[in-house]
């Protein structure tokens, strides 16, 4: 199955339950503001947020004005474009350097050592050599858990006994990675949305040894969010971006979700890319998130049913 099919396939939940809702939307009947309200309503209901989709109405509303049209099955295709505009352009990791560092928090639960798992495996098919750094000590199971999957991917891991200084985990990490050749380090870390300081102060001393020790190294600060949480996700990332530099978003459990449409909420409300998503269980189910091609699966979902 390719990717383009995997998407499909992980986003049938959230057409099903929720987009599916549209379809009786653009049924060719002329455009009135009872239209709109049905579709702000719909919108929501796919987990866009309020806010959201009210942007996206506000936008169909000048786009309809402009292009003069006057039936609903005419907005269908203006409501996909605005979609893709909205997700904006692709960003892609940034691992231009040798070792590349690539930071990854977000709460307990999310589906981020997981996440890690896959990552780890699909840059090792990519030949590159990585190291994982568990630095998320505060948890044995923590510890544990992100072994059983390095050794799926079939990469290194540097770890510690629990309770151990997560700082000097990832110390380690980056001097093995210096003396191995690595071309990636990524690291684990804990998740404890609760205590927003003791983040910072984490996160801030774990920047600190990153620059020091990987000098002008390229660094992704990547969150994992939960698709099932829906706006929750959205609330979680606004937080931690209180206490970190994010770069970039992974969504995780999408295929287990009727709230894909949160995606395009995060990249209006937030201005912080989507770069991974999560759209099965096997450790090959992670991918580079395609604004195009999830508008497109979306739809086309939609097509077949």
């Amino acid at each position: 199955m390719g990717l383009f099919d995997k998407l499909k396939q992980g986003l049938k939940k959230t057409k099903d339950s929720l987009f599916g809702g549209l379809n009786g939307l653009f049924s060719g009947s002329e455009i009135t503001d009872d239209f709109y309200d049905e579709l702000e309503e719909t919108l929501i209901l796919c987990d866009l947020g309020a806010k959201t989709s009210e942007d996206v109405v506000n936008g169909l509303k000048a786009r309809v004005k402009e292009k003069r049209l006057t039936l609903t099955s005419e907005v269908r295709g203006e409501l996909k474009e605005m979609i893709k505009e909205m997700l904006g352009e692709d960003s892609p990791l940034d691992l231009s350097t040798v070792p590349s560092v690539i930071l990854v928090i977000g709460v307990n639960g999310v589906g981020k050592t997981t996440a890690i798992g896959k990552l780890s495996h699909q840059l090792k098919q990519e030949g590159k050599r990585v190291i994982v750094a568990a630095a998320d000590t505060f948890r044995a199971a923590a510890i544990e858990q992100l072994n059983v999957w390095t050794e799926r991917a079939g990469v290194e891991i540097i770890k510690h006994n629990e309770g151990s200084d997560p700082a000097a985990v990832v110390y380690d990490a980056l001097d093995a990675a210096k003396a191995r050749k690595a071309d990636v380090v990524i690291i684990d870390t804990a998740g404890r949305l609760h205590n927003k300081q003791n983040l910072m102060n984490e996160l801030a001393k774990i920047s600190r040894i990153v620059h020091q020790k990987a000098e002008g190294c390229a660094l992704e600060v990547l969150i994992a969010l939960d698709a099932t949480t829906g706006q929750n996700a959205v609330n979680q990332a606004r937080a931690f971006n209180d206490a970190a530099d994010i770069t970039g978003i992974i969504l995780t459990k999408l295929d287990s979700s009727a709230k894909g449409g949160i995606v395009i909420s995060i990249a209006n409300e937030l201005k912080v890319p989507v770069k991974l998503i999560s759209v099965g269980e096997k450790i090959d189910d992670l991918q580079p998130f395609i604004a195009n091609d999830f508008v497109e699966a979306l739809f086309e979902v939609d097509d077949e049913n």
